[in-house]
């Protein structure tokens, strides 16, 4: 008899015996990756780790990660009552403080996106921003009550404010329909009940407007997938690497790009999280640093000019201080020489945009080949491409300048109230950034497109001119812009901050550059800056540069 080929005949009967069952593959469980899980996390099994806000009085407040997590779903509770369902968005004016992490936790946790509103913006630009959220609620800091006043009568969807941080005082709403009440004695008439995570972990979970110093700003939308993942990345030994006996300070504002995961990575591990509050001066930040015992820092450049300034003048030393993470904008490499020599500290460069959530690389903790340039690899989960200015990739994507491309799980993909993508075909995000690529898979940004000063035909990188001169022991910042050339089209103008008690001719700054740069690239003038203009974010304000210089 032959062998049949699917089915086998019993000796008894000649029937076909049935074919044993195909293996049923076995299933791991369904675990949405929603953001109340790190602070749940904490609150289990870093019970005691706590949260730390310095008040602008010098007390400092203290709050463990279990009773935060209970007030944190006070918060959602409070919010519920007043309507607030699944894929709303309320918006938070306020610092990096203890109530505003529990107003950031308890509203993404019960499935709302928080979209944080920046303080250091105009009312009007802040109110643009708030129409197109479509927040109903604010949550707002008591001292910020003269700035939300106005923000609100530009937004008259607002119906509701909630005051934290202090009291109300005597704002009396402008408008019907507007209420203002303190949230704290709201916890009283609330429950525990709200469900946390009880949705898909694509739904939004926190909403940012880029910084519009190019531009005008653009919402990006996170979800709570795409900051998990950012936050695990975040956390790899190479990258952040922080660990349960870490105190980690939040100089990053919460308001720019989720304080760079700080508030997500910190609970995770059960590190102690440091927030400054408003304050974030070099004497503040040297009295919050030393009493809580930071090792882990983060913010950006101008953040710890000041706190190094302000330790040269007080003789004071921050013995516990490890690392100190610098992003947001370009770092001199004289700045990083100063604050790693003065304080004794390993300085980690990044770079990254709030389109990535923010983090795109980061360069490794204790890296002995580090400069302020090179701005490290990618960890997983993220993928950089160098193109032409067509978008067509580079054959060679190692040392040779492109125009920078990205993809990854925390990259956004259509910016808030678009249609159309913000990506390629191929799903790659342009950043806007030229760049390199070095030997070691390392990063190194060399300008950016729309900063690029056409002269004669030919293009001039301001970015090279300024980290010449940025280098020079006597300059605090730096920037070069385009003004209007009536034979030439642009031509390039230096503008720089010296700092204080230092002196230095024009001749001195362009001689810097001769022999380093082709003779055509030398500014044709000076402007000398006492107070260098920056944007919220804490970069150079080329935008308002351009405006007042920019023209002839």
């Amino acid at each position: 008899m032959k062998t049949q080929d699917i089915t086998s005949v019993t000796a008894s009967t000649g029937a076909p015996a049935p074919i044993e069952d195909v293996a049923i593959d076995g299933a791991m469980q369904a675990f949405s990756l929603t953001l109340d899980k790190f602070v749940s996390h904490a609150a289990k099994w870093h019970p005691d780790a706590q949260v730390v806000t310095a008040r602008p009085d010098g007390v400092f407040d203290r709050v463990g990660y279990s009773a935060l997590t209970r007030r944190a779903q006070q918060v959602s509770a409070i919010l519920t009552g007043f309507g607030v369902r699944t894929g709303a968005r309320v918006a938070t004016l306020a610092w990096n403080t203890q109530a505003h992490l529990e107003a950031w936790y308890g509203i993404m946790g019960m499935g709302a996106a928080c979209h944080t509103l920046n303080p250091r913006l105009t009312a009007d630009q802040t109110g643009a921003m708030l129409i197109r959220s479509g927040a109903e609620i604010v949550i707002v800091s008591s001292d910020l009550i003269p700035l939300a006043e106005k923000i609100v009568a530009n937004a008259p969807s607002v119906k509701q404010v909630l005051v934290i941080d202090g009291p109300i005082g005597d704002w009396q709403p402008s408008r019907d329909g507007l209420l203002v009440s303190a949230l704290e004695p709201a916890r009283e008439a609330g429950s525990e009940s709200v469900v946390w995570g009880d949705f898909d972990e694509t739904t939004p979970s926190g909403l940012c407007f880029t910084s519009g110093t190019t531009g005008a700003p653009k919402g990006v939308t996170y979800t709570h997938r795409s900051s998990y993942l950012h936050t695990l990345r975040m956390l790899q030994a190479d990258v952040l690497g922080i660990t349960s006996s870490d105190a980690v300070l939040a100089a990053v504002p919460m308001f720019h790009a989720n304080a760079w995961g700080l508030p997500f990575a910190a609970p995770a591990v059960g590190a102690r999280l440091v927030l400054p509050g408003r304050l974030t001066d070099g004497a503040s930040l040297a009295k919050l640093i030393a009493s809580e015992g930071v090792t882990v820092a983060a913010g950006v450049p101008t953040v710890w000019l000041g706190l190094l300034e302000h330790l040269e003048a007080s003789g004071g030393e921050l013995p516990g201080l490890q690392r100190i993470l610098v992003g947001g904008a370009p770092l001199a490499p004289a700045l990083m020489e100063r604050i790693e020599r003065r304080l004794g500290v390993t300085v980690q460069t990044s770079w990254g945009m709030t389109e990535l959530s923010p983090s795109g690389t980061m360069s490794m903790p204790n890296d002995p080949d580090r400069t302020a340039a090179v701005s490290g690899r990618p960890a997983v989960g993220l993928d950089l491409l160098l193109t032409d200015a067509e978008g067509l990739a580079l054959p060679e994507q190692r040392n040779t300048e492109g125009h920078l491309r990205v993809r990854g799980a925390a990259v956004v993909e259509r910016y808030l109230g678009d249609k159309e993508p913000a990506t390629d075909a191929d799903g790659w995000f342009d950043t806007g950034d030229l760049a390199r690529i070095d030997d070691l898979g390392s990063l190194i940004i060399t300008g950016r497109a729309k900063d690029l000063i056409k002269s004669g035909g030919e293009w001039i990188n301001p970015a090279e001119i300024e980290a010449i001169v940025g280098a020079l022991p006597e300059v605090s910042l730096a920037a070069v812009i385009g003004r209007s050339d009536a034979k030439w089209g642009e031509r390039p103008v230096l503008l720089v901050t010296v700092r204080k008690q230092e002196a230095i001719s024009d001749e001195e700054l362009l001689a810097s550059l001769r022999g380093r740069v082709a003779s055509w690239w030398i500014p044709d003038s000076i402007v000398r800056i006492e107070n260098m203009p920056m944007a919220s974010t804490g970069k150079i304000d080329k935008f308002r540069l351009k405006k007042e210089y920019g023209r002839v």
